[in-house]
Protein backbone atom coordinates (compact mmCIF):
# COMPACT_ATOMS: atom_id res chain seq x y z
CA UNK A 1 0.00 0.00 0.00
CA UNK A 2 1.31 3.58 -0.91
CA UNK A 3 2.12 6.26 1.58
CA UNK A 4 -0.18 8.74 2.91
CA UNK A 5 0.99 12.27 4.30
CA UNK A 6 -1.53 14.12 5.97
CA UNK A 7 -0.54 17.80 7.32
CA UNK A 8 -2.44 19.96 9.48
CA UNK A 9 -5.05 22.43 8.36
CA UNK A 10 -4.33 25.24 11.17
CA UNK A 11 -7.84 26.91 10.54
CA UNK A 12 -9.26 23.41 12.20
CA UNK A 13 -6.84 22.47 14.89
CA UNK A 14 -5.76 23.90 18.30
CA UNK A 15 -3.22 22.94 20.99
CA UNK A 16 -4.69 23.67 24.96
CA UNK A 17 -2.40 23.01 28.01
CA UNK A 18 -4.15 22.98 31.12
CA UNK A 19 -2.42 24.00 34.92
CA UNK A 20 -3.69 24.26 38.10
CA UNK A 21 -2.97 27.56 39.75
CA UNK A 22 -3.40 28.09 43.08
CA UNK A 23 -4.56 24.74 43.48
CA UNK A 24 -8.19 25.81 43.09
CA UNK A 25 -8.71 26.49 39.52
CA UNK A 26 -7.76 25.87 36.31
CA UNK A 27 -5.96 28.02 33.79
CA UNK A 28 -6.39 27.10 29.77
CA UNK A 29 -3.69 28.38 27.66
CA UNK A 30 -2.99 27.78 23.84
CA UNK A 31 0.25 27.23 21.77
CA UNK A 32 0.13 27.72 17.85
CA UNK A 33 0.80 24.75 15.77
CA UNK A 34 3.57 26.08 13.19
CA UNK A 35 3.05 22.44 11.49
CA UNK A 36 2.14 19.36 11.98
CA UNK A 37 2.17 15.74 9.46
CA UNK A 38 0.93 12.64 9.92
CA UNK A 39 2.41 9.87 7.53
CA UNK A 40 0.08 6.33 7.31
CA UNK A 41 -0.36 3.75 4.58
CA UNK A 42 -3.40 4.80 2.45
CA UNK A 43 -6.32 6.06 5.29
CA UNK A 44 -4.97 3.36 8.34
CA UNK A 45 -2.83 5.49 10.81
CA UNK A 46 -2.06 2.14 12.68
CA UNK A 47 1.88 2.55 12.61
CA UNK A 48 1.45 6.18 11.50
CA UNK A 49 4.34 8.74 11.98
CA UNK A 50 3.05 12.04 13.96
CA UNK A 51 5.11 15.47 14.03
CA UNK A 52 4.75 18.60 15.23
CA UNK A 53 6.36 22.07 15.72
CA UNK A 54 4.72 24.70 18.12
CA UNK A 55 6.10 28.12 18.59
CA UNK A 56 6.89 29.01 22.66
CA UNK A 57 6.18 32.93 21.46
CA UNK A 58 2.95 32.09 20.78
CA UNK A 59 1.55 31.10 24.38
CA UNK A 60 -1.67 32.48 24.80
CA UNK A 61 -3.85 32.32 27.96
CA UNK A 62 -5.96 35.22 27.71
CA UNK A 63 -3.64 37.51 30.25
CA UNK A 64 -0.52 39.51 28.86
CA UNK A 65 1.28 39.91 31.96
CA UNK A 66 0.86 35.59 32.59
CA UNK A 67 2.06 35.17 29.07
CA UNK A 68 5.08 37.62 29.23
CA UNK A 69 5.67 35.85 32.15
CA UNK A 70 4.83 32.08 30.54
CA UNK A 71 7.71 33.36 28.20
CA UNK A 72 10.49 34.49 30.24
CA UNK A 73 13.47 32.31 31.39
CA UNK A 74 11.39 31.48 34.17
CA UNK A 75 9.20 28.74 32.43
CA UNK A 76 9.60 28.32 28.32
CA UNK A 77 12.56 30.84 28.00
CA UNK A 78 10.95 31.28 24.15
CA UNK A 79 13.82 33.66 23.48
CA UNK A 80 16.28 30.58 23.96
CA UNK A 81 14.21 28.01 22.70
CA UNK A 82 11.61 28.88 19.94
CA UNK A 83 9.83 26.03 19.39
CA UNK A 84 8.01 22.58 21.31
CA UNK A 85 8.42 19.76 18.95
CA UNK A 86 7.19 16.05 18.79
CA UNK A 87 8.26 13.29 17.01
CA UNK A 88 6.48 10.16 17.59
CA UNK A 89 7.59 6.62 18.21
CA UNK A 90 4.34 4.61 17.22
CA UNK A 91 1.18 4.71 16.86
CA UNK A 92 -1.23 1.70 17.62
CA UNK A 93 -4.81 1.13 17.42
CA UNK A 94 -6.74 0.60 21.20
CA UNK A 95 -10.46 -0.08 19.88
CA UNK A 96 -11.63 2.85 17.78
CA UNK A 97 -9.25 5.44 18.58
CA UNK A 98 -5.42 5.02 19.31
CA UNK A 99 -2.59 5.58 21.82
CA UNK A 100 0.49 7.82 20.43
CA UNK A 101 3.98 7.58 21.93
CA UNK A 102 6.50 10.13 21.05
CA UNK A 103 9.55 12.41 22.49
CA UNK A 104 8.26 15.60 23.45
CA UNK A 105 11.24 18.96 23.34
CA UNK A 106 9.96 21.44 25.81
CA UNK A 107 13.08 24.14 26.50
CA UNK A 108 15.66 21.72 24.99
CA UNK A 109 14.94 18.44 27.55
CA UNK A 110 13.13 15.68 25.15
CA UNK A 111 11.11 13.10 27.28
CA UNK A 112 8.71 10.24 26.05
CA UNK A 113 5.04 11.28 26.38
CA UNK A 114 2.28 9.24 25.36
CA UNK A 115 -1.20 10.32 24.51
CA UNK A 116 -4.45 9.34 23.44
CA UNK A 117 -5.65 10.21 20.52
CA UNK A 118 -9.52 9.52 19.93
CA UNK A 119 -10.18 9.38 15.91
CA UNK A 120 -12.98 11.41 14.73
CA UNK A 121 -12.87 9.83 11.40
CA UNK A 122 -12.60 10.89 7.60
CA UNK A 123 -14.75 13.12 5.87
CA UNK A 124 -14.59 15.43 2.31
CA UNK A 125 -14.88 18.75 2.93
CA UNK A 126 -16.59 20.73 -0.20
CA UNK A 127 -14.03 21.42 -2.00
CA UNK A 128 -13.09 18.04 -2.28
CA UNK A 129 -10.41 17.30 0.45
CA UNK A 130 -9.78 14.33 2.25
CA UNK A 131 -9.55 15.08 5.62
CA UNK A 132 -9.21 13.00 9.41
CA UNK A 133 -9.56 14.68 12.66
CA UNK A 134 -8.00 13.49 16.09
CA UNK A 135 -8.69 14.49 19.70
CA UNK A 136 -5.70 14.27 21.62
CA UNK A 137 -5.48 14.21 25.43
CA UNK A 138 -2.89 13.43 28.04
CA UNK A 139 -0.26 14.69 31.23
CA UNK A 140 2.83 15.70 31.84
CA UNK A 141 4.98 16.82 34.48
CA UNK A 142 6.16 20.45 33.28
CA UNK A 143 9.20 19.90 35.86
CA UNK A 144 10.44 17.22 34.02
CA UNK A 145 10.91 19.48 31.46
CA UNK A 146 12.74 22.36 32.87
CA UNK A 147 9.54 24.38 33.89
CA UNK A 148 10.26 24.20 37.81
CA UNK A 149 9.34 28.09 38.94
CA UNK A 150 6.60 28.00 41.52
CA UNK A 151 5.86 29.70 44.64
CA UNK A 152 5.13 28.37 47.67
CA UNK A 153 1.68 29.35 49.57
CA UNK A 154 0.85 30.24 53.02
CA UNK A 155 -2.09 28.17 52.74
CA UNK A 156 -0.13 25.08 52.15
CA UNK A 157 0.39 23.92 48.42
CA UNK A 158 2.06 25.69 45.57
CA UNK A 159 0.78 28.25 43.18
CA UNK A 160 1.33 26.55 40.02
CA UNK A 161 0.78 22.46 39.66
CA UNK A 162 3.37 20.54 38.37
CA UNK A 163 0.93 18.46 36.46
CA UNK A 164 -0.33 20.13 32.75
CA UNK A 165 -3.00 18.27 30.98
CA UNK A 166 -3.13 18.47 27.11
CA UNK A 167 -5.95 18.99 24.92
CA UNK A 168 -5.77 18.87 20.90
CA UNK A 169 -8.31 18.94 18.34
CA UNK A 170 -6.25 17.92 14.75
CA UNK A 171 -7.55 18.00 11.77
CA UNK A 172 -5.41 16.66 8.86
CA UNK A 173 -5.40 17.15 5.21
CA UNK A 174 -4.92 14.11 3.00
CA UNK A 175 -1.99 15.27 0.16
CA UNK A 176 -2.30 14.08 -3.43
Amino acid sequence: MATTQWVLDPTHSELQFKVKHLMITTVTGSLHLISATLTSEGDDFENGKVTFEGETASINTGNADRDTHLKSADFFDAENFPKITFESTSLTKDGDDYILNGNLTVKGVTKPVELNAEFGGIATDPWGNTKAGFTISGKINRTDFGLTWNAALETGGVMVSEAVKIAGELQFVKQA
